[in-house]
């Protein structure tokens, strides 16, 4: 399924209004065919207010390329269609607090994307069930994760419309891993505790995965759970994390990091930030670590020999043979309901982005995974070398993965086809149930890597840290479940 990962440097770009000019780029959006390909649209564009102005706010890419594509895209599509788009983009740990003061002025932005934080927001945002079901009359079915991660099941509200998720994966040093005998990496979480340590016994490169109030702990702390067949909460909402069998298997878990912990990493790891990965990756200090393919590809321009030296593996095995991923980021549109008046404008766009996905996989440089793998490529000049028989995303993203476009010189070829199988292992947050606004506060507030920390530190037994962030967590869904947006057990 999905995954996730910084661009070192990009971390804390500033908000910046996008002016367009007329690129070659932005005239080849006009001319692709791509603003015909939508047809009769459902919502029309006359039935708007006389404002024609859409105001999108989302988080400064991963993969500069895509915000570069993406604003002459939106542009060229507002200019075809008489409208004002403004493009404002802001550092991903922003988002929450910057829709969070928007909500509460009642002004801002029509179009929010969000990651799994959109779920808290379901009060404060208009229902998405016509642009959800259009895309599905229009796309075909839609990846099975998506709609646990856009819909409320307690309220029944589709409260985003997701068009895209990135891949969470294992990314290794190949040299390595082989001068220790294990030249395809790690499979299993023990192979990477066990050879991890001989690694960095014998050849002074560390295991990087983080323990700290940032977006990839976050993310690892949960595949390690589910790999050990645990969880936090249960497919009704209930916190289960501190709970008989669970608790049992959660405690070994959090047993396992402080293992890895003390055998494979530094302290470094309890002070990461978003990018400390990929800048370990990078400076040759990592050999191996869980994100998307973004670190990867600032290499090939930074540092080829490294670039060239990085494989990829789907979710390690734990003890029982469980292997999950979190979806990486997710993109998350939600309209505000101050923007209602707007929102045929705002739904109409999403439509349009959706049904020329092929280039936004193409100008990410595959980092974003489409949500709706059965929608037609278009034809006509999309802005790359056309793919023989590749008549949809799937076929495009199979063979943009067997042989990947943006390969440098001397590399490997097919070194993404491990992620082609990626829907097959990939989850969302609040597994084995929906994502909910509980679920985002748990993640927001960091409260699983804190756990892994305050044991790997020695400041808590893992016994105790399971504990307290299973009382943490019962805490947080009894103040939503009050609210009357999540399910679970009333006492």
């Amino acid at each position: 399924m999905p995954y996730h990962s910084f661009d070192p440097g990009r971390d804390r770009r500033p908000v910046s209004r996008y002016a367009a000019t007329h690129s070659p780029m932005r005239r080849r959006i006009l001319q692709a065919g791509g603003l015909a390909a939508l047809g009769v649209p459902m919502f029309p564009l006359n039935a708007l207010a006389a404002d024609k102005t859409l105001k999108i706010l989302q988080w400064s890419h991963f993969v500069p390329s895509y915000d570069t594509w993406f604003d002459a895209f939106a542009k060229a599509w507002g200019e075809a269609h008489g409208v004002q788009v403004v493009v404002d983009h802001i550092n991903i740990g922003d988002l929450v607090t910057t829709t969070t003061s928007e909500m509460s002025a009642g002004s801002g932005h029509d179009l929010i994307e969000l990651g799994p934080e959109a779920a808290q927001f379901t009060p404060n945002v208009l229902d998405m069930a016509d642009v959800n079901q259009q895309a599905a009359k229009q796309f075909g079915k839609v990846f099975d994760v998506i709609p646990r991660i856009s819909y409320n099941p307690v309220v029944k509200s589709w409260y985003a419309f997701c068009h895209g998720w990135t891949i969470d994966c294992g990314d290794y040093r190949r040299s390595l891993w082989q001068k220790a005998g294990l030249e395809n990496g790690p499979d299993t979480w023990m192979q990477l505790l066990e050879v991890g340590e001989k690694i960095r016994k014998e050849q002074g490169v560390q295991v990087g995965i983080g323990m700290s109030q940032e977006l990839d702990s976050n993310m690892v702390a949960r595949s390690i759970l589910w790999s050990w067949g645990a969880s936090v909460q249960d497919e009704d909402d209930n916190v289960i994390l501190g709970a008989g069998e669970n608790r049992a298997r959660a405690i070994e878990a959090v047993k396992y990091m402080v293992d890895l912990y003390h055998r494979t990493m530094t302290p470094a790891v309890f002070a990461w930030n978003a990018a400390s990965n990929n800048q370990d990756l990078i400076a040759g200090k990592a050999s191996y670590i869980v994100n998307s393919i973004s670190a990867y590809r600032s290499a090939q321009g930074t540092k080829p020999d490294i670039a060239k030296d990085v494989f990829f593996t789907g979710p390690l095995a734990g003890p029982h043979g469980d292997r999950w991923a979190n979806v990486h980021v997710l993109y998350n549109y939600i309209i505000p309901k101050f923007a209602q008046g707007r929102e045929d404008l705002a739904k109409q766009f999403i439509l349009h982005l959706t049904s020329n996905y092929d280039q936004a996989m193409y100008h990410s440089k595959l980092y974003n995974t489409p949500s709706y793998f059965d929608t037609a490529v278009p034809g006509g000049d999309r802005g790359y070398p056309a793919v023989s028989g590749a008549s949809t995303l799937k076929a495009l993203n199979d063979a943009w993965f067997a042989k990947d476009p943006f390969r440098i010189e001397g590399e490997a070829e097919g070194k993404l086809a491990p992620l082609t199988s990626a829907t097959e292992w990939t989850t969302n947050l609040g597994h084995p149930g929906y994502s909910n606004p509980a679920v985002g506060e748990v993640f927001n507030t960091f409260i699983l890597p804190n756990m892994m920390a305050k044991a790997a530190r020695g400041d808590l037994t893992p016994e105790q840290a399971v504990d307290e962030a299973a009382k943490q967590a019962q805490s947080i869904y009894a103040q939503w479940r009050g609210r009357g947006l999540i399910g679970g057990n009333k006492a």
